[in-house]
């Protein structure tokens, strides 16, 4: 065997293998690396957010306007949260208001949180197996319906919920599809029965937030319409009660017509 063999056979003390350099510290003037954090996530500073009973304490139009862009939020059981921005909803004025629950005056057990303060969760059932949820506002049995969220947080755990009431074979739903309407963001934001006359105000569970971002709602205009499913109402049927943010991907129905109309100079939504 010849040296050069030897020098690298068994007998001898491995190499050390060469370490890299380390590497050299950040000069003291330098800024510091900013971390931004979601205001969705758990890990995200806390900002007070929530709305409290001024907010609901408005004529139930204006509050119906007010709702767009806001945040509503629901944690559940586990403690994870789901948010949805508010792009849909109808006034329902009560009193005169003949596609009203409350028209009339009327009180029942099923209506009584329409009665109660403004800010009150009114949950009820339509077809014997959907919910809708609704709000108290100022005026006698006056509410506001919510009508379609935009999701922002929990798409996947709002895909199960609505997975529930769907056919096995159904395409996976859109994040868009997931709340476009008043059962179908129940089903999306696991709203139940109970939920009638809880304190949006105050509750634990749900509750309403204002955009963490400060911005508009959506850059598109204010959409007023008619209210849907109210057909057989009369007059009522057509009074522009419901509101919505154009050009949305989220609005259940868009309504072309209300849309030309607002386009002309001198009309205003």
């Amino acid at each position: 065997m010849s040296a050069r063999k030897r020098k690298h056979s068994g007998g001898g003390a491995a190499p050390v293998p060469m370490l890299p350099a380390p590497l050299a510290p950040a000069p003291a003037d330098s800024a510091p690396l900013q971390t931004v954090l979601s205001p969705y996530f758990s890990d995200a500073p806390k900002l007070d957010l929530r709305l409290g009973e001024d907010f609901f304490n408005q004529p139930c139009v204006a509050l119906a306007k007010a709702f767009l862009g806001k945040v509503l939020v629901r944690r559940r059981a586990d403690g994870t949260e789901l948010r949805g921005r508010v792009v849909e909803t109808e006034a329902y004025l009560g009193g005169e208001d003949k596609a009203s629950h409350s028209a009339g005056g009327r009180r029942t057990e099923r209506n009584t949180a329409m009665f109660m303060k403004p800010g009150t969760i009114y949950v009820y059932q339509i077809y014997g197996i959907y919910l809708c949820m609704n709000v108290s506002s100022q005026g006698e049995g006056a509410a506001v319906l919510l009508r379609s969220l935009e999701p922002l947080e929990g798409q996947e755990a709002m895909r199960e919920l609505r997975s529930v009431r769907r056919r096995a074979a159904a395409r996976p739903l859109r994040d868009k599809e997931l709340c476009n309407g008043p059962s179908k963001l129940c089903q999306a934001l696991d709203v139940p029965r109970s939920f009638d006359r809880h304190d949006l105000a105050t509750d634990t569970h749900v509750w309403l937030e204002r955009d963490p971002q400060e911005r508009p709602a959506w850059p598109g205009q204010l959409v007023v319409a008619a209210r849907i499913g109210v057909e057989s109402y009369g007059e009522w049927a057509r009074k522009p009660l419901r509101f919505y943010l154009r050009g949305h991907p989220c609005v259940s129905v868009v309504d072309r017509e209300a849309e030309r109309q607002a386009d002309q100079p001198g009309l205003e939504a």
